[in-house]
């Protein structure tokens, strides 16, 4: 069998897969990316379950490498406002984008368009070559190489391999790199509620006793899609009762405040665990998005951390070929683990220092939980500063995400 020579291989033909990818155009990289399944380009009239808050650093990535227009020729929806309230308390928070003189403050994309919009770029690159349906069945270092064996019988010699394939990401588990984690002790129910009143471009979190509930406007003006926390057995019974009674039950805890809800479509749910791989780059290895670290989806910062993992491994990558230098060596590579480490470990400390804050029905609790969002939202600095913050406008940025 032929030896096919590279320079990068990407594990994961996700979108923080292509991202990357698409963000080496201008380099004479040669690169390989090794997907399971293509995307499916046919969609249906309901919106897929899988759905991601864009912020600004986001929509900047994607603009910059000339995915945005493939997301605005389908499907998405822009949102002008957050609203933040706990149930049967007064604390709540309000986040304008008038109030930072933005267009608006993200929008919320089904994962699956991001990914075709990215895959319409990709395979049209020079310096791309795709293999799929393909996946690696065996991987072998030396010094300077590593050898992929694939299920179709190519082996690829490469001087990186990009572990960007998810939570449960093969190339990490092959390097046995341990992982930190913990159960949420939350599973994440979805799906696509219409609503009697139209959701007017605002994005609304709920925290009640059980978990956050939150309702993420759809491009339809009375459709939201919900990203719902709780207990896994509560999940699983909200998952599975007829539509009539979760219909009632999802309108109680979101406080009626779009009117009566009603589902559309299938329900799933999803276990969530906070994962952060000890090592993010081995000599020959870096891992990038899920398959390095995953976080509370409650603030809706995921996908948004994994495209800044993607373009910052870019722009390390592009430097290290200018200057000449092995862009598999570890020591190469250590600025680019350190830069997001240190992010990844910010985002899972602030996500899970507002899940412990929102948890239970303590009276006292609650009431510093109240007083808290209400000093957030009125003093000054402090609401602007963590909105910049979560729309990606400071912080330790790539160039790639900048306008």
């Amino acid at each position: 069998m032929k030896m096919i020579n590279m320079d990068i291989a990407i594990v994961g033909g996700g979108m923080v897969g292509l991202t990357l990818a698409a963000a080496l155009k201008s380099s004479n990289l040669r690169i390989a990316i090794i997907e399971g399944n293509a995307p499916d380009s046919r969609f249906n009239i309901l919106p897929d379950l899988r759905v991601s808050a864009l912020n600004r650093a986001g929509e900047n990535i994607l603009k910059n490498i000339g995915a945005w227009n493939g997301v605005l020729s389908r499907r998405y929806s822009p949102y002008q406002k957050i609203i933040v309230w706990e149930q049967d308390s007064f604390a709540s928070i309000e986040f304008d984008a008038i109030d930072l003189g933005q267009p608006n403050l993200g929008h919320i994309v089904e994962n699956r368009v991001i990914q075709l919009s990215l895959f319409d770029k990709v395979k049209h690159q020079h310096n791309v070559t795709i293999f799929c349906p393909d996946k690696c069945a065996s991987i072998m270092f030396s010094e300077t190489k590593a050898w992929l064996t694939l299920d179709s019988g190519r082996v690829l010699t490469t001087k990186l391999v990009v572990g960007a394939d998810g939570a449960n990401s093969w190339v990490r588990t092959q390097l046995s790199i341990p992982l930190t984690h913990w159960d949420y002790g939350h599973s994440a129910l979805v799906a696509n509620i219409r609503t009697t009143q139209h959701h007017a471009g605002i994005a609304r979190q709920i925290f009640t006793p059980d978990g956050p509930l939150a309702f993420l406007p759809l491009s339809d003006p009375h459709l939201c899609a919900i990203v719902w926390s709780q207990s896994p057995k509560l999940a699983d019974l909200n998952c599975t009762m007829p539509s009539k009674s979760f219909n009632k039950a999802l309108s109680v805890a979101f406080d009626f405040r779009l009117g009566f809800c009603s589902v559309e479509g299938e329900r799933a749910v999803f276990p969530l665990k906070m994962r952060y791989a000890r090592d993010f780059i081995l000599d020959r290895v870096a891992l990038i998005g899920d398959a390095a670290h995953t976080i509370h989806p409650l603030a809706g910062q995921g996908l948004n951390l994994g495209l800044l993992d993607a373009t910052s491994l870019a722009q390390e990558l592009i430097y290290l070929q200018e200057e000449g230098k092995d862009i598999g060596e570890k020591s190469k590579l250590r600025h680019f683990e350190r830069w997001r480490k240190a992010e990844a470990t910010q985002m899972i400390a602030v996500m899970q220092g507002l899940r412990d804050l929102f948890a239970g029905k303590n009276p006292t609790k609650k009431l510093i939980r109240g007083i808290g969002l209400m000093a957030a939202a009125t003093l000054p600095g402090i609401k602007t500063q963590f909105i910049k913050r979560a729309l990606g406008l400071s912080g330790d940025l790539p160039a790639f995400a900048k306008k």
